[in-house]
């Protein structure tokens, strides 16, 4: 369908852009993966981050956050938030309950720019990298998060499924985000972020760094005392899930208080991404399958 230009704006859409992008997105047995439909499953998505992030983790809520149980901010209303629905959850009570049990939240770069800035860039200076791009579309990828009894395979593979279909939607050229270790003392991760500066850091036109103000050094072990091995042992699922992606990182991490993580930037353009991979989360396979 062609959308005229007055039409895009009157949706609140920019010129350029993709239409919203609505259906199942992937399913696997009882689980489907998809895009919120209203506030309402955003609030559902807020509520899981909530419980994963406050309750489980070590986040510090402040008095809003407490009093509605839900991990909330300005961006949640400019972002697409992708969701992993249990359709065969049960419910309190007993009985068949469908339930949001994974998240990601998606800001586009129209998004970002209505806002003044992406969420990322509160830590991390991203402003000569976008420069460096001026006609590629970027997304943030952020506030991931998977109840702990659906933590495995099949759930990841479906977010990543998701996102690869709204990739291909709205032709995204490049990915970036925050990814996290839990813990505020940088001296205890050594090992996996001197692994990440030597062994995986984005540079070149890729490059990207700390805000000065927030910088700590992940160079904290030379080179060629940093076991590999050891290293990805000790490095949260979801880091190295970009890792196998062809994920590359940004110089300096950022200590996070209310979260209590040390955070990375994770710099991953579409065309780096392992073509197996590209192949697998593209393809029409089993997890399509109702």
């Amino acid at each position: 369908m062609l959308v005229t230009g007055g039409a895009m704006r009157r949706y609140g859409l920019e010129v350029g852009e993709s239409e919203p992008l609505s259906g199942t997105l992937g399913r696997l047995g009882s689980l489907e993966v998809r895009l919120a439909r209203g506030p309402r499953e955003i609030w559902r998505a807020q509520r899981l981050r909530y419980r994963v992030f406050y309750q489980e983790m070590s986040a510090k809520p402040d008095v809003i956050a407490r009093m509605f149980r839900r991990d909330a901010d300005r961006f949640d209303k400019a972002c697409d938030h992708l969701l992993v629905i249990d359709h065969a959850a049960k419910g309190r009570f007993g009985g068949i309950k469908p339930k949001v049990v994974g998240t990601y939240r998606l800001m586009r770069q129209s998004a970002a720019n209505r806002l003044g800035g992406f969420y990322t860039q509160s830590e991390f200076d991203l402003a000569p990298l976008l420069a460096r791009h001026p006609g590629q579309r970027f997304l943030e990828l952020g506030r991931s998060c998977v109840l702990k009894p659906y933590r495995n395979k099949r759930t990841v593979e479906l977010l990543w499924s998701g996102i690869w279909a709204y990739l291909e939607h709205h032709r995204i050229d490049a990915m970036f985000g925050c990814a996290s270790f839990d813990g505020t003392d940088p001296d205890s991760l050594a090992l996996p972020l001197s692994f990440l500066h030597h062994h995986a850091r984005s540079q070149g036109e890729w490059s990207a760094a700390a805000h000065p103000e927030h910088y700590v050094g992940m160079d904290r072990l030379p080179a060629e005392m940093v076991d590999a091995k050891l290293a990805l042992r000790q490095m949260p699922p979801l880091i190295k899930g970009y890792l196998r992606l062809g994920a590359r990182f940004g110089t300096g991490a950022v200590i996070d208080r209310q979260f209590g993580t040390t955070d990375v930037l994770v710099v991953l353009p579409v065309a780096a991404i392992d073509k197996r991979y590209a192949a697998y989360y593209g393809g029409d396979n089993a997890r399509h399958a109702a």
